[in-house]
């Protein structure tokens, strides 16, 4: 399975739509060098997108993104370039989201949800336009293998109906959960003896792009189902909520070393596992 945020194709769109570069990159790797600390969320809070977010918290990096009371965010692409994306300006150390969502039909349209980090550690949602099922996927510091993914059976339609999408992430491990149930646990030992596994302060993003953008490789058009049809859309993703539990509390997070490990995150004026431990799917 492949992910919006980790292939190189990626640049293809951003001579469409320059914001789409930002999703990829990260404006500072503390594995690289020394970077300013990130702002921690410290919390559990539900964004209902019944409205406009709030701008301290959330940030449109790719527009045009629209609020209803009926149907919450809406992400839609309407021409070519298009990939409406926003993003949380806070970061959480090993957490939860659980987000509320109906994907976008279309043939090479992929309805995404995101988490990154700044060493470019990365977990995924996917749900292409064209099949009903809902794609997991991760990355360890940026670096690309597609073994990593996994497609999991969702009752009823994706495309139809909102349904529950939750991830729980520890130091130990990550699992996947659909509608209540686990449907994938990740063994922080069986990623490459954890150097692949996801482990430095996240950010979510929620957005949709085309990868049958005709600019695209063979083989991500291919995989996204085929060849976009804009004349035939508009094709939009809906979120009506997002839940977001910060395991860890404080004010900052910041690297103490340049081995992108947990174990090297300081956290300032806080402490990890604030609530004396994580907490499950459902």
């Amino acid at each position: 399975m492949l992910s919006q945020y980790t292939l190189s194709a990626v640049a293809l769109l951003a001579s469409l739509a320059q914001p789409v570069i930002a999703q990829v990159s990260t404006k500072c790797n503390p594995m690289n060098t020394t970077c300013p600390a990130d702002p921690a969320f410290g919390m559990d809070y539900t964004f209902n997108f019944n409205a406009t977010p709030s701008t301290d918290a959330w940030e449109t990096t790719v527009r045009p993104v629209t609020y209803t009371a009926d149907n919450g965010a809406e992400f839609t692409i309407s021409k070519q370039g298009d990939s409406p994306t926003i993003r949380t300006k806070f970061y959480f150390f090993f957490g939860r989201t659980e987000i509320h969502m109906r994907a976008a039909t279309g043939k090479g349209i992929v309805s995404s949800m995101m988490w990154l980090s700044d060493t470019l550690d990365e977990v995924d949602w996917e749900f292409l336009g064209v099949k009903n099922d809902a794609l997991s996927n991760f990355f360890g510091k940026g670096v690309e293998d597609f073994k990593n993914g996994a497609t999991h059976a969702v009752s009823g339609s994706i495309h139809d109906d909102f349904h529950n999408y939750t991830t729980v992430w520890t130091k130990d491990q990550l699992e996947w959960w659909v509608d209540g149930s686990q449907v994938r646990v990740l063994k922080a030992t069986d990623a490459n003896n954890t150097a692949a596994y996801p482990q430095t302060p996240m950010r979510l993003s929620l957005g949709i792009w085309a990868g049958g953008d005709p600019r695209m490789a063979a083989g991500t058009r291919e995989w996204a189902g085929g060849d976009t049809d804009y004349a035939a859309g508009p094709y939009t993703m809906y979120v009506k909520s997002a839940q977001v539990t910060d395991y860890s509390s404080g004010k900052e997070y910041s690297f103490g070393d340049k081995t992108g490990s947990w174990e090297s995150i300081k956290i300032t004026e806080g402490q990890l596992y604030r609530q004396g431990g994580p907490a499950r799917g459902t």
